[in-house]
């Protein structure tokens, strides 16, 4: 299997995409980086290519995207190690909130199945 990374070196260009900000990467739709005009965050590009093994030509079939965007994503992904950390910790850290503030019956406990 190729990396992605190494898909994506071939049309890098002279400066690294950590010294420029992404054209395809936003922050104007939702409050995590995600593609530009879409609601399909970078960190959702992750875990599908790169947790779930999913090729990157099938999910920029899945969400019309161009296989570019799926790159830049993933290239943003790894260029902004501390923000994704940050963001992955606010998601959590906001789950675990919705969870307590479920109101359940007495002895009702989503832990044990």
């Amino acid at each position: 299997m190729v990396s992605w990374a190494n898909a994506f070196a071939s049309g890098a260009g002279s400066c690294s995409m950590a010294e420029r900000e992404s054209r395809r990467v936003a922050h104007d739709l939702i409050d995590e980086p995600h593609i530009a005009g879409r609601r399909i965050s970078v960190r959702q590009l992750y875990a599908l290519v790169e947790d779930r093994g999913v090729d990157p030509e099938t999910v920029a079939d899945r969400y019309d995207l161009d296989v570019a965007d799926i790159y830049h994503g993933l290239a943003y992904y790894h260029d902004h190690p501390r923000e994704m950390s940050t963001v992955e910790n606010e998601r959590e850290d906001a789950f675990e909130a919705f969870q307590e503030s479920i109101d359940r019956p007495d002895g009702v406990d989503p832990h044990s199945a």
